[in-house]
This record gives structure tokens, sequence and C-alpha cells, in this order.
């Protein structure tokens, strides 16, 4: 075995006379007899020209590997699969999308534990991408860091995804003809990088940064720019420092990081999605993580961030007055964020935002604690006997913080979004969409086409809606998503029908359907399991192994 502690994956693969053919097969592609002596670093690319999210990763990863190369080591990239929930949402495609973060974490643990990669680099563009990511470094728990690919630049008119979504609901409204839609479609999207609000892929960059997986100033950087090549480039070589001194994963993400997480997501007003995806890294790394954190951490932090999808502002807008570090060091000095995390620049959360300087006079993105968009979490964890373990809320309070209304209940998001769009939907309504949660659907797709129609047909103060599915980070409104247990496995939710009176509460906390316990009873003893709709294939094996969404949607639970 070599003595050099930096090599204790890759020696066993490359050293000695009985691994000639290993040393031979990486000759070709490009091994030098110095490289052999070298720590591997695997680069974890989420490539893909499918998306624009993706569409750029090649060339970051190149940077990666070329810092981690400059540093002393020996890059090599790999690629995982991406998808697009852009592309996907409002269709059946939109299944494969949660189901996707777990091949991801299972393609960096496979292809890294199988080639001896000493240390990792993993690049994340779409939000699915980087719970994966950190969910393989996290099994693998060699040093690694994190960078994330960065947001996209606002279309004309100050447009986003979002915009496209909502203008097919504004059309069915009447306020947009056809020409006006495909304006905004043609628009909207400039180029590469992650959508552009405190959507998923924002808010769980942020979420890495204030955990410590990523370099100071990851989150906040534009897909096309200097200061992201720079990122990569720094990560690469941060891996080597971090072999040096051993620090892994497990040093990293501790309890009090990811109450670091969920502090910074709160505050910047972040996607409901942060709720799952932090239980499942939770899980993964051996954190004890549960809803209950979200609400105690909750009552404590306030929003203070006027950010997409329920703001004004975009990432690249945060982007330009300094990002999420002047956010965290006020935070920090409030004694809201655990100064002493250790990070992956191995320093501590506190040294290194000691020289980060406020964000500069006369800027309203990021509101003062004494003037904040809400003096608590708009994530609101609700219960119930709708929930009896617990259903996810975002409600910024320009919802109002009650809804009372009669239920009309659909069993999949196509037939929400047609009963949406043709006017049968008024206000009043409590949209209850089931069979759509982890086992049901499977595959939990985000109700963004629903939630975005509603919005554009002008009932975002009218209606609620919710569901055993989730819902997009640009979703907004009066939405509650993740109800457990679900519906395929029983759930009250599966007992509603037409009519029922439905009660949200968010000061409360309670999700209330107004039947009788005897009643529900009765409809439970007559109620009756659908077939699953899918046998073989991966949306069936996922079904058949994931964990309710209360437990992060997880399929390597213990």
């Amino acid at each position: 075995m070599t003595e050099d502690k930096r090599r204790q994956h890759s020696a066993p693969v490359v050293d000695g006379i009985g691994k000639s053919a290993s040393r031979a097969m990486l000759r070709a592609v490009g091994f030098t007899d110095e490289d052999f002596r070298k720590p591997q670093v695997g680069i974890a690319s989420t490539w893909s020209n499918l998306t624009p999210c993706n569409m750029h990763i090649n060339r970051l990863a190149e940077e990666s590997a070329a810092g981690a190369d400059g540093a002393g080591g020996k890059a090599l990239i790999f690629n995982t699969i991406t998808v697009s929930d852009g592309i996907a949402n409002g269709t059946e495609g939109m299944k494969y999308s949660l189901v996707s973060r777990e091949v991801i974490a299972d393609s960096i643990e496979t292809t890294a534990g199988c080639e001896g990669f000493d240390g990792l680099v993993a690049i994340g563009g779409c939000d699915k991408n980087m719970p994966g990511c950190i969910m393989g470094l996290a099994r693998l728990n060699r040093p690694s860091v994190f960078v994330y690919g960065g947001t996209i630049m606002p279309g004309e008119n100050h447009t986003d995804i979002i915009s496209v979504f909502e203008a097919v609901g504004a059309h069915a409204r009447g306020d947009l003809d056809l020409i006006e839609v495909k304006q905004i479609e043609e628009t909207a999207i400039p180029g590469p990088g992650s959508c552009g609000g405190m959507y998923t892929a924002n808010t769980m960059a942020s979420a890495i940064e204030a955990m410590g997986m990523s370099l100071p100033g990851s989150s906040a950087q534009n897909a096309v720019s200097d200061s992201k090549a720079e990122d990569c480039r720094a990560a690469g070589a941060a891996v080597l420092h971090l072999l040096e001194k051993d620090i892994k994963p497990s040093d990293v993400m501790t309890r009090e990081a990811f109450e670091n997480a969920i502090t910074v997501v709160i505050a910047l007003g972040g996607s409901t999605n942060a709720v799952l995806h932090l239980l499942a890294m939770a899980s993964t790394v051996g954190v004890e993580l549960s809803l209950d954190d979200f609400v105690e951490i909750g009552k404590r932090v306030p929003v203070l961030a006027d950010l997409r999808p329920s703001g004004h502002y975009m990432m690249s807008e945060l982007v330009a007055i300094g990002g999420i570090q002047p956010l965290m060091k006020m935070l920090l000095e409030r004694g809201l964020l655990h100064g002493d995390c250790l990070t992956v620049t191995g320093q501590t959360l506190a040294d290194n935002l000691a020289e980060v300087a406020p964000y500069p006079q006369g800027q309203d993105i990021i509101h003062a604690f004494d003037n904040p968009i809400k003096a608590d979490s708009h994530l609101r964890i609700l219960f119930g006997n709708l929930a009896p373990t617990g259903a996810v809320a975002k409600i910024t309070g320009k919802e109002g913080t009650h809804f009372t209304g009669r239920a009309r209940v659909f069993h999949s998001e196509e037939e929400a979004q047609a009963r949406i769009l043709d006017g049968t939907v008024v206000a009043g309504d409590v949209l209850v969409i089931r069979y759509e949660g982890p086992k049901g659907g499977p595959g939990m797709r985000e109700m963004l086409s629903p939630t975005s129609a509603i919005m554009g047909k002008g009932l975002g103060n009218d209606v609620a809606l919710i569901t055993d599915g989730r819902f997009s980070g640009g979703s907004h409104g009066f939405v509650v998503g993740h109800v457990t247990p679900e519906a395929a496995e029983g759930g009250p939710i599966a007992l509603v029908e037409d009519g029922d009176t439905i009660t949200i509460d968010a000061v409360s906390n309670r999700i209330e359907l107004e039947v009788s316990d005897q009643e529900l009873a009765r409809r439970q003893k007559a109620w009756q399991a659908p077939e699953p709709r899918f046998t073989r294939g991966v949306l069936a094996k996922y079904a058949r192994t994931v964990s309710s969404a209360s437990l992060g949607a997880v399929t390597d639970l213990p």
C-alpha cells in the first residue's frame, strides 16, 4: 500500500506489477508514469445539451480538471445523466424527474467506487443534479467539492421560464393572444444557466453553499462568467487541499450545517423542494433531520429576499450586489447561523465570512431584519387529519394565511390542468390532485403547469391546491404539497370527495378535512389501492423502493 495518504483509493488500482493491465488502460486515456503517482480526482459532470441548465457544464468540468491537475492531482472527467423539469413538466416524462436524483447519486457512487478516485468535484445545473451530486459524494465520503453551474440571465422584458408557463394561463384567460405567447416563448430563455428566480436550482445551490460543501460564492454566479470559470478551477484545486487535510463530506455535512442550510433557504424565500432534498441529503450522510426541524428553525428566521417567484428580482440581480455571502454574514451576526461549522475551504463558515462586505446602500433585494418580507418562514409544515405525517406549503403571506373551500378532486395533474384551463375550476375551490406521490405517480411530479395556469387565469388568491405530489420552485399561490401518507398508501388524501370542506391554516400549521372520523373510517374501509401503473423498468423499481416524502423520498433507507 502507498505511503501517500492522499492516494488510498487509487493506489490499489494502479500500483504494483499486478496492476499493469490497469495502467495500460489508463495510458490510453493520457496517463504518464508521473500521473500514476498523483491522487486521482474524479470530475462528475452533469453536462447535456438537452437543457440550458447543463449545456455549458462540459466547459466547467474542463476548468475543474485543470484546477485539480495544476494543484498536483490527476483529473478524470465522467458524466452522469440529467433531465429537464422545464421541458418535462405537465407530461408523463416528469415522473422521471425525482427518480433522476437517485440515478445521479447512484452513478457517481458507482463510477468513483469502481475506478478508485481519491477525491471528487461534482458539477450540477438543473435542480435534481445538485442533491443527487451531494448524495453521491456523501455515500462515498471522500474529499469532495460541489460546484454550481450558475444562473441564467433574464430574458427580454425581465422574463424567465415561469413567465412562459404563466403566459399559457393568461392566454386561456384571454389576456394574451398566441403571437404574444410566442414572443415570450422565443425570448425568455436567452442562453445557458439554471432557471433565473429563487426556484429549486438556485435554492439548492444556496443551501449547499450554506452547508459548506461548495466554495464561497459558488451559488451566486452567472453561468457564463469569468467568476464561474474561476470557481471551477478553484474547486479542482481545493480537492487536493482537502485530501491533504483528510476533510470529508461527513466532516462538513453535520447537523449544524444542515441547520445553516435551512436558515439560508428560509431567508431567501426558497423552494419547497429544499425540504425534500435536505431530508434526503441528511439521510444519506446519517444526520437526523425531520420536518419538525423546519418548523423550529422557521419560527426564528424571517424571509428577507424579494426574489421570484413570489417576489420581483432574479438571481442574476442578486449576483450583481454580492450574492448570498453578505446575507449569510447578516444571519451570522444575528446569531442565526453556526459559525464554527467546517467548510470545504478547510476553514469555518465564520472564517469564510470574516472579510465579506455588506450589500451596497440603496439595494432593495435583501431586506433588513426590521423590514422583512415575512417575519417567519414561508415554508409551512402542516399537520392534521388530512396529513397525519406532514405536508409542506409555501405561503409568503401574500396569498393570505387561511383558506377554506370545497374540494374538487382529480386523480392526475393532466385532469386538473384541463379543468383549470376550460373554466371548470372557480373561486373557492380547493383542488386535490392525488395519486401523484413518490409511489403513486410514481415519481412525485411537480405541479408547475396547474399552479402556473391558476396564476395566469387570475385565480391565485381565490383557489388553493393540495397534492401528494410536489411543486416546482417556480410555483406560487396557496399551494400545499408532499401530503403524507400519500394516496397510493391509503392516506387520508385518498378519501377526499368532491364538495368536502377543507381548511388550510398557515398560522397554526393545520390542514383539516372537515369530515367526521366515522365517515373517514367508512371511506377507508371501502378504499381499494389502485393497480401499479408501471410493473417493469425504473419507475416500477422506484415505486417499490422509495420512502415517504416526509423522509425525503429516498431509495436507500437501511
